[in-house]
């Protein structure tokens, strides 16, 4: 059951981050701000875009082969521990986290870094807490051994 601090099931995690980088290159475009790094280093942009990315592809393979949910609003079927789980309680998360920021260096606007850092609390604040709450009470000691000894994010 939902509580009323609940996502809402039709912001999926994955829009919401396409949502915030058309934002992004949108508040880019029409109020262009005096950049916060130099067009000559903000290429590096690509190397956290290009982790972030692989890591969420590679943490939602993982989902796959344990033929358990992905979808945020799903029934828990299965608790994955191990991959890129084993370092980060929420890998995917932290993919499409530095995906972000790797967007918002590339564009170099403080508004861009804002929105990275706007996504990164909505994820932490609003989906990692809800997902937590349905996995402790599908999961209960198991989970809680887990959430022990993996950290949240990194």
């Amino acid at each position: 059951m939902i509580t009323s601090n609940a996502p809402s099931r039709n912001l999926l995690p994955p829009v919401l981050l396409l949502l915030v980088v058309a934002v992004m290159w949108l508040t880019h475009a029409v109020l262009p701000f005096p950049p916060v790094l130099p067009a000559s280093t903000r290429w590096l942009g690509a190397l956290p875009l290009a982790i972030g990315v692989v890591m969420a592809v590679a943490a939602r393979a993982q989902f796959a082969r344990a033929a358990t949910e992905i979808n945020t609003f799903a029934e828990p079927t299965r608790l994955v521990t191990g991959g890129l789980f084993r370092w980060s309680r929420n890998p995917m998360y932290l993919g499409m986290g530095l995906a972000a920021a790797g967007m918002a260096a590339l564009s170099g606007a403080a508004t861009s870094f804002l929105l990275a850092a706007v996504f990164v609390m909505i994820v932490d604040r609003w989906y990692i807490a809800f997902e937590e709450r349905r996995l402790r009470a599908r999961f209960g000691a198991a989970y809680e051994t887990y959430a022990r000894s993996t950290r949240r994010w990194v």
